[in-house]
């Protein structure tokens, strides 16, 4: 695999900056994430991203499908960055994958994917599922196909939507990550580019379940942190073997190994975040809130009711109120008898 300064690396470097600002900030000391409200102002806004998600805070709702266009396609062309913060994937194919439904209004437009991760297995991930960090965490960014492109898009409140995805490890190597992670041997010096050697398909990559997944409005967690972005932070994991998530470590930056490069969390303030649920699946108001202040003589018996009421909506459940109802026909029969 031949490392490419071209035309396309250059061309990656200047659309990077709008979503990285390139070396101007850092995830450590003074250019670090607690410094970036001092140049970038919207770094310190009230509606910032990443997020701690507690599932037994969130609204549960019932969206239309996601259509997710060409995510399925064998896409030649893939690029691999190292842009000095993380990984982005690009591609030169057209038209590009896009994503439209659920709580989006229109097309999305595919723009690129970048990984966050931590200097080791018990953390990395930006966003929280209940206080739970993930060893990594994929972004994949789109832009609104009527904005044209992301410099438009982030001049407006829903011009880029982020799809989330967690990782997990596994004992067994993900096979569609073998290419990813071959890339990333050529790539471990900041600013340096290759294309991979076989057909990509996002589909591959992507957990199965792209049904369950909570939604809510927050800001890019790098500078310039622009409030612009509708995220999808789907629930089901990726998971990877451990030594495929350490090649992640081995890239580096200008001041040594990128060891870890995601922003700690931000206050939720007034927003709600939005869970789409599938009826078929587990619901999240099952589970006590140790935040909730309900006594638990109140809490055990909606909880029963909650559970008594899911029985008798069975089949077996059905079955059950039939044979009381023919019991308690003839018992009434045989005191008039």
């Amino acid at each position: 695999m031949q490392i490419i300064i071209s035309s396309f690396c250059v061309l990656a470097l200047l659309q990077a900056p709008k979503l990285t600002r390139g070396e101007d900030f850092g995830y450590d000391g003074v250019i670090g994430p607690t410094h970036w409200g001092e140049r970038y102002r919207e770094c310190a806004g009230k509606h910032q991203s990443p997020i701690n998600i507690n599932v037994l805070r969130v609204k549960q709702v019932s969206l239309p499908d996601i259509a997710f266009v060409g995510f399925d396609d064998s896409i030649d062309g893939v690029h691999v960055s190292n842009n000095g913060h993380t990984v982005l994937i690009e591609v030169e194919n057209e038209p590009h994958p896009r994503v439209r439904g659920g709580p989006l209004e229109g097309d999305y437009v595919f723009s690129q994917m970048h990984f966050h991760w931590g200097d080791n297995d018990t953390f990395g991930s930006e966003d929280k599922i209940n206080h739970r960090s993930f060893p990594m965490e994929l972004h994949m960014v789109f832009f609104k196909e009527e904005y044209n492109n992301v410099k438009e898009a982030v001049l407006h409140p829903d011009g880029l939507t982020v799809l989330a995805f967690f990782y997990e490890l596994d004992r067994h190597q993900h096979p569609a990550y073998d290419d990813i992670t071959s890339a990333l041997l050529n790539v471990t010096e900041p600013h340096t580019t290759v294309v991979m050697n076989n057909p990509f398909s996002f589909l591959n990559i992507l957990p199965y379940d792209l049904r369950r997944y909570f939604t809510y409005r927050g800001s890019l967690t790098t500078p310039p942190c622009s409030e612009v972005v509708i995220w999808l932070d789907f629930e089901q994991p990726i998971r990877l073997a451990h030594d495929q998530i350490e090649v992640f470590r081995e890239l580096k930056s200008a001041h040594g190994k990128i060891t870890h490069n995601f922003r700690p969390i931000q206050p939720i303030g007034d927003r709600v975040v939005f869970y789409n649920i599938d009826s078929n699946y587990f619901s999240y108001n099952e589970i006590e809130d140790p935040d909730d202040q309900t006594p638990a003589t109140t809490k055990s018996s909606r909880r029963n009711h909650r559970r008594n009421s899911s029985f008798l909506n069975t089949p077996q459940g059905s079955i059950l109120v039939l044979m009381l109802t023919v019991l308690g026909t003839l018992l009434i029969k045989n005191i008039y008898l």
